[in-house]
C-alpha cells in the first residue's frame, strides 16, 4: 500500500492552475468527531483566481466573508452556497493574493456507510458514484459545513492526501453553475469518470 501523506503547505502555495490539476487524484479526508472517517478521490475541481476574475469570491475586494481568500494558502474556504449548499475550497497562491480552487466532485474510497446515512434523507440513498458529486452533495457526504471554514488543510482533521494514486485522462473546460466569467477554461476533471458533475467527455474546442 502507498504510503498515505498530508499535502504540504508549499503545494498550496503555487499558481492556482497547477494547483487545481495537481489535485486530481488526491484524496480529501475528513475526521469528524464521533464519526467514521470518509475519503475521496478528487476527480473534478474549478480555479477562482484573483480580484480580476468577476466569479471569484475576492472580485470586490476584501471582505468579511472572503477574508479566508487572502489569508495563507493550504486553509479550507467554506461558505453557504444560494442558502442551500455548503462548497469546499482549497485556497491557494501567497498569502494576500486571493484564489482558491473549489472541489466539485470525489469518488468515494472510504466510509462510504457514512456518506449514505448523510445523503440519504426521505430513504433515498443515491449510488456510490453520485454519493459526493457535485460541490454540495460533497459537502453533505463529507459532512462538512461553515465549521469547517478556515481549517487547516495541512494539520486539522480535515485534509488532503496523496495516495499515490493514478487518474486517468484530464480534460479542462469552461466552469459551470456561474453567471459571470463563465467563458475561462479554468474547470478540471478525469475524463469519463462516473463521479464528475458536469461534462464527463473532452472538452469541445
Amino acid at each position: 500500500m502507498a504510503v498515505r501523506q498530508r499535502l504540504p503547505r508549499a503545494f498550496y502555495c503555487r499558481p492556482t492552475l497547477h494547483v487545481a490539476e495537481d489535485l486530481i487524484g488526491k484524496v480529501v479526508v475528513h475526521r469528524a468527531r464521533g464519526r467514521a472517517p470518509v475519503a475521496g478521490a478528487i476527480v473534478e475541481v474549478e480555479a477562482y483566481i484573483g480580484e480580476s476574475d468577476p466569479a471569484c469570491h475576492a472580485a470586490p475586494g476584501p471582505t468579511g466573508r472572503n477574508a479566508p481568500l487572502y489569508g495563507p494558502p493550504g486553509i479550507s474556504y467554506v461558505y453557504l452556497n444560494y442558502g442551500m449548499h455548503y462548497l469546499l475550497n482549497a485556497v491557494t497562491e501567497p498569502e494576500g493574493s486571493p484564489a482558491a480552487v473549489l472541489i466539485r466532485a470525489l469518488a468515494p474510497l472510504e466510509g462510504l456507510d457514512t456518506m449514505r446515512r448523510r445523503r440519504g434523507g426521505r430513504g433515498r440513498v443515491p449510488d456510490d458514484a453520485a454519493l459526493a458529486r457535485g460541490p454540495g452533495n460533497l459537502s453533505r457526504a463529507f459532512g462538512v459545513t461553515l465549521r469547517q471554514n478556515r481549517m487547516d488543510l495541512v494539520d486539522s482533521n480535515l485534509g488532503i492526501e496523496d495516495w499515490g494514486l493514478t487518474m486517468g485522462p484530464l480534460s479542462w473546460g469552461p466552469r459551470i453553475g456561474i453567471r459571470v466569467g463563465a467563458d475561462r477554461p479554468w474547470r478540471c476533471w478525469v475524463t469519463g469518470h462516473p463521479a464528475v458533475s458536469g461534462r464527463r467527455g473532452p472538452a469541445t474546442p
